[in-house]
C-alpha cells in the first residue's frame, strides 16, 4: 500500500504534484482543530505543515501510523518535537529554503526602521509634508549586532558588510575561523549590547534563548540603539521592549514576530518608534515555493527509501547511503539488543568502535541504532530516534572511536559496555549477501547469524558439554537450527550461542544452567 500523506496548511500546489508524481497518496485538508486533526492523523504515515498546524502530544498519540512531520519553513515550535522523539517520528524542516527571503526581510526593516519609512508613508499620504519630523540615520559605519549567525545571520552580515557596516555577532557555536571566513567579529553577549547600533536576531526559541533580550540586556544598549526581530517571539521580553522603547531607553524596534500570534492586540502597536509586520519573513512567492518543494520531497524520499535530510530530532540519512547503511542499522541494533539482554545492572559507558569502510559511513545514525537496541531491554518504547536523548538523560557516557582496516576483517563494528559489575564487549560485520553476523564475544570469535530464539551459554571448554546440551535440547523437543562455538584457549572459557525454531521455557532453562561446566545461559530473542 502507497504512503499516506496529509497537508494541513496551505502549501504551494506544486508539493500536492511532488507527492503524487513519486506515488504517493496525499491528502489536503486546511483549517482542522487539533481535535479534529487528532480524529484524522491515525490513518496518515507523514503529516506536511506550516506554522498554523499545532502538532500537540495529542495528536502524535493518535497518529498510530505517523513516521513523519514535516515542516515547510524552518521553525518547528508548533511542533512537540519530544513527543515526537519519544515515539520514533521524524521532524523535518526545511532550514533554507526561505533563509534569503528572511534575512532580506531583516535587513529591509533594518533600513525602514532607519529611515522612519512606514511613518513617513502614513503621513504623507495623509496630506502633510513633515520633512523634519522623520529624521534618519545612515547605516553606513555603523556597528549591526547579529545574535545567531547560522544560516540565516550569517548572510544578514553579508548584506550588511555590501552596506558598509560593521559586523559583530553573538553565537556559542561559531567558530573563530568561521566568523573570519564570513567577516564578523565574534563577541560575547554584554559586549554586542553595549556597542551595536542596530541588534538582529536570528536565533531558534529554546529555553536558554527564551527572553534572551529582556530588561536587563535593554539597560546595557546605547539610546540610539534598535532592534530586528524576524526569528521568533518570545525572544524579546515584549514588556520590558515595550518599557524601554516608551522611555526612550532604545531608540526603535522592527518587529516581524510576536511572543502571540496572531497578533491583533499589543501595546507595541501603539509607539511611533516601532514597525510592524505580521511574520512575513518567509513570505515571498519564491520561498513559498522553495519550501513546499522541499519538504514534498524530504518526506517522500524518507517514506519511500529511507532517506533522513534536514531533521531535526536524527542524523540524515542520504538516498544514495540509505540502501547501504540498512544492513548495518540492522547490525547495529543486534549488536546493542545483545548486549542489553545480558546486562543486569547499570550501565555507565559505552564505546563504539566502526573499523575499515564502516568507519567512513554515518557512524552517527548507526550509533543511535545501537543504543536503542542496548536500552530496549530496560526502556521498551525507546526507538532510533528518541535512544540518544534518553541515553543523555540518564547520564549515560557513549564514546566513538574510528580506525582503518585492521585483523581479519575488512569493516566490522564493536560495541564495548561498562556496567557496575564490569565490561562486556560483542562484534559483528555484514557478509557480502548483506546478512548481519556476530564476529566476536568478549575477545572471543565465532561467527553466527542472529534469528528470533537463541540461546547465549558460556561454559568451560571441557569434553561432554555439547553432547550433554544437544541430549537435553532433544529430550525436551526443541530443535536447534544452528550452534555455534567459540573459545579463548583450549581447556578455557568457550562460548555457545544456539538458534532455536522456538523459545524455551523456565523450566529447560534452569536445566540447561544445572548443567556440568555450564557458567551462565541467557535467553535472547532478536
Amino acid at each position: 500500500m502507497a504512503p499516506k500523506v496529509l497537508i494541513s496548511d496551505e502549501l504551494s500546489p506544486a508539493a500536492i504534484e511532488v507527492f503524487k508524481e513519486r506515488g504517493i497518496d496525499v491528502d489536503v485538508k486546511v483549517g482542522l482543530s487539533k481535535e479534529e486533526l487528532a480524529e484524522v492523523i491515525g490513518d496518515y504515515d507523514g503529516l506536511a505543515v506550516r506554522s498554523a498546524t499545532k502538532v500537540t502530544e495529542k495528536v502524535i498519540r493518535a497518529g498510530k501510523r505517523l513516521k513523519v512531520v514535516g515542516r515547510a519553513g524552518i521553525g518547528v515550535d508548533n511542533i512537540d518535537t519530544r513527543a515526537a522523539t519519544a515515539r520514533g517520528i521524524i521532524v523535518m524542516n526545511t532550514p533554507y529554503g526561505n533563509s534569503i527571503t528572511t534575512a532580506e526581510h531583516a535587513i529591509s526593516l533594518m533600513l525602514a526602521l532607519a529611515r522612519h519609512i512606514p511613518q513617513a508613508d502614513r503621513s504623507t499620504k495623509a496630506g502633510k509634508w513633515e520633512k523634519s519630523k522623520f529624521m534618519g540615520v545612515e547605516l553606513f559605519g555603523k556597528t549591526l549586532g547579529i545574535i545567531g549567525c547560522g544560516n540565516i545571520g550569517s548572510i544578514v552580515a553579508d548584506r550588511a558588510i555590501g552596506l558598509k557596516m560593521r559586523v559583530i555577532a553573538y553565537d556559542p557555536f561559531l567558530s573563530p575561523e568561521r566568523a573570519v571566513e564570513i567577516g564578523v567579529e565574534k563577541v560575547e553577549f554584554d559586549q554586542l549590547l553595549q556597542r551595536a547600533d542596530f541588534i538582529t536576531l536570528h536565533t531558534p526559541l529554546t529555553e536558554r534563548t527564551r527572553n534572551i533580550i529582556n530588561a536587563e540586556a535593554l539597560a546595557k544598549m546605547k539610546p540610539t540603539a534598535r532592534i530586528i526581530n524576524c526569528a521568533r517571539g518570545g525572544l524579546i521580553d515584549e514588556t520590558a521592549l515595550y518599557e524601554a522603547l516608551k522611555s526612550g531607553r532604545i531608540a526603535g524596534a522592527a518587529l516581524d514576530v510576536f511572543e502571540v500570534e496572531p497578533a491583533r492586540e499589543n501595546p507595541l502597536f501603539e509607539l511611533d518608534n516601532v514597525i510592524c509586520t505580521p511574520h512575513l519573513g518567509a513570505s515571498t512567492t519564491e520561498a513559498q515555493e522553495k519550501v513546499a518543494l522541499q519538504i514534498a520531497e524530504q518526506m517522500s524520499d524518507y517514506l519511500l527509501k529511507g532517506a533522513i535530510s534536514n531533521a531535526v530530532n536524527f542524523p540524515n540519512i542520504t538516498a544514495e547511503e540509505a540502501p547501504k547503511l540498512t544492513p548495518y542499522i540492522k547490525l547495529a541494533e543486534q549488536l546493542g539488543s545483545f548486549a542489553g539482554q545480558l546486562t543486569e545492572t547499570r550501565l555507565k559507558h559505552v564505546r563504539i568502535e566502526y573499523t575499515g569502510e564502516i568507519a567512513e559511513m554515518n557512524t552517527r545514525a548507526l550509533t543511535a541504532a545501537m543504543l536503542a537496541g542496548l536500552l530496549r531491554p530496560q526502556l521498551t518504547d525507546v526507538n532510533m530516534v528518541s535512544a540518544p536523548a534518553m541515553a543523555r538523560e540518564r547520564g549515560l557516557v557513549v564514546e566513538e572511536v574510528k580506525r582503518g582496516e585492521e585483523g581479519a576483517y575488512q569493516t566490522y563494528v564493536r560495541l564495548i559496555v561498562e556496567t557496575e559489575r564490569g565490561e562486556r564487549s560483542v562484534a559483528g560485520t555484514v557478509f557480502s549477501d548483506g546478512r548481519p553476523r556476530i564476529i566476536q564475544i568478549k575477545g572471543i570469535g565465532l561467527e553466527a547469524e542472529l534469528s528470533p530464539h537463541m540461546l547465549y551459554i558460556t561454559n568451560q571448554d571441557k569434553p561432554g558439554f555439547i553432547g550433554r546440551f544437544g541430549t537435553l535440547m532433544g529430550e525436551a523437543g526443541v530443535n536447534i537450527a544452528t550452534l555455534n562455538l567459540g573459545r579463548d584457549k583450549p581447556g578455557g572459557d568457550a562460548i555457545c550461542l544456539v538458534a532455536l525454531d522456538e523459545p524455551v521455557s523456565d523450566e529447560i532453562l534452569a536445566k540447561v544452567r544445572a548443567l556440568p561446566m555450564v557458567k551462565r545461559a541467557h535467553r535472547l530473542s532478536f
